[in-house]
């Protein structure tokens, strides 16, 4: 029952707000229409909150009806294929961005309905990394709409460094300095987390090391250029790194030493906020059970405190890294569907609408508006959460967005090959051999370049 009053306070609250917001339109000129919004969220809490969302845009709009259909994200391919040979698009639908560029290089979108709708909004709302990766190549004009995303970076020990009188781990010289002296093994403390286990938690950390020297795979006309000197430097440099982990190949578990005071920085995305600041989310990290050298400890209350996130590492350039989901217009060939799903798009943009969708997994969903990263309503999660970083670190985090790199796009294009390349493991296996078995980096790029060129 408390659950089910709560979810009526929240749409009574946001349909109250949208009104008084002035988000409130005339229903659509051409009558009653209904259309599909497929979603891959399909948690049932989840689908509960959209379900509020959208009965509060009918309310509004009651010439509009939308039926909310939940498509797993690794069947939204498929779903779509299908549903474009039988003439069956939906109106609208959410999902990875990478999906939705792939939906709209295969003529499957209404491209002129997205840019529509960020022309309307304002472009410059935006951050500029999550149009980059919605770009059609065609200058100004996007496949899809950026809506949420998460954003990695290097999570470090605030006040370790203020102590040693370092700089914040954004630059490559300032990260292996503060790896190099925080490393002491003896005490068993540990100076950074990178990923050295065959698995793609160390390809997403090594390339934004990558994107930041200027290194990708392919050129924007699908050449493969990945044996280059900016690449090896890169590679060279995570190597390098890679000695001050925790013994062994590593993955994302071993945050445990983070989280029991034992390591001065780790690469993790912003889905760990809540790991830091709420000891309930903590504890699979607090005991010995991961790792034998952990003897296990009590939840540090001053750990979010102490922690700050560099989300943006610099070489030759800036780079972040994340994962945005995005919605797209499928092109039904229906005016009066595209223009429906363009007002409920617009309406789920409102602040208090936005705020309410993203609540939905704080941390996990952030705001792609630059506007939302600073509104004291975001800060107000239901968790608690944000509240323990506090505005402008919740701003530094969210900031990642703006310089947001990934080698599938390059200029606007995407390059169907590098999602192969990235499904086969091609390159954590090639860390791996470098950083394990002890391969010199020219043989392992060698590798690494012929096992690509087999996938192509």
């Amino acid at each position: 029952m408390k659950r089910l009053a709560l979810i009526a306070l929240m749409a009574i609250a946001v349909l109250s707000m949208a009104y008084a917001n002035g988000d409130t339109e005339a229903a659509a000129d051409s009558g009653p229409v209904t259309i599909e919004y497929w979603t891959t969220q399909t948690q049932s809490d989840r689908l509960a909150t959209i379900g509020v969302l959208v009965d509060t845009f009918q309310v509004m709009n009651p010439d509009i009806t939308v039926k909310v259909i939940a498509v797993d994200e690794n069947q939204m391919a498929t779903q779509m294929n299908t549903s474009a040979s039988a003439g069956t698009l939906p109106a609208l639908l959410e999902a990875a961005t990478p999906n939705t560029v792939a939906f709209g290089t295969a003529g499957l979108l209404n491209e002129a309905a997205a840019t529509d709708l960020i022309n309307d909004i304002g472009a410059d709302e935006f951050y500029d990394g999550v149009l980059k990766l919605n770009q059609t190549g065609s200058g100004g004009n996007y496949y899809s709409v950026p809506f949420h995303g998460w954003v990695q970076g290097i999570w470090y020990r605030a006040d370790w460094f203020e102590k040693a009188g370092l700089n914040p781990p954004k630059k490559w010289d300032d990260i292996i300095k503060a790896a190099e002296y925080f490393y002491d093994p003896g005490n068993n403390q540990y100076g950074i987390l990178v990923g050295t286990m065959a698995e793609a938690y160390a390809e997403q950390c090594f390339t934004q090391f990558a994107m930041s020297n200027g290194a990708g795979l392919f050129d924007r006309d699908g050449k493969l250029i990945f044996n280059s000197p900016e690449m090896k430097e890169a590679l060279e440099y995570y190597a390098e790194l890679a000695q001050y982990n925790p013994p062994g190949p590593q993955t994302w578990r071993a945050r445990d030493y983070y989280i029991q005071n034992k390591m001065a920085m780790f690469f993790y995305s912003t889905y760990i906020m809540d790991d830091l600041a709420l000891a309930e989310n903590a504890a699979g990290s607090l005991t010995s059970e991961n790792f034998a050298e952990l003897a296990g400890t009590s939840f540090d209350p001053d750990l979010v405190k102490n922690t700050r996130m560099a989300p943006i590492i610099t070489n030759t350039q800036d780079a972040g890294y994340g994962t945005i989901v995005s919605l797209a217009f499928p092109d039904t060939g229906n005016a009066a569907e595209t223009a429906a799903a363009q007002k409920f798009v617009r309406y789920l943009f409102s602040p208090n609408a936005y705020i309410t969708f993203l609540h939905m997994a704080p941390g996990g969903m952030n705001p792609v508006i630059k506007d939302i990263a600073v509104n004291p309503r975001f800060q107000q999660d239901p968790k608690g959460l944000f509240e323990n970083y506090g505005t402008d670190k919740m701003a530094e985090i969210i900031n990642g967005l703006d310089s947001i790199e990934t080698f599938g796009i390059v200029d606007g294009k995407r390059i169907d090959a590098a999602s192969v390349i990235y499904s086969k493991q091609i390159i954590p296996q090639m860390i791996y051999k470098i950083t394990q078995e002890g391969m010199s980096v020219d043989k392992a790029m060698d590798w690494a370049e012929a096992e690509m060129r087999k996938l192509m």
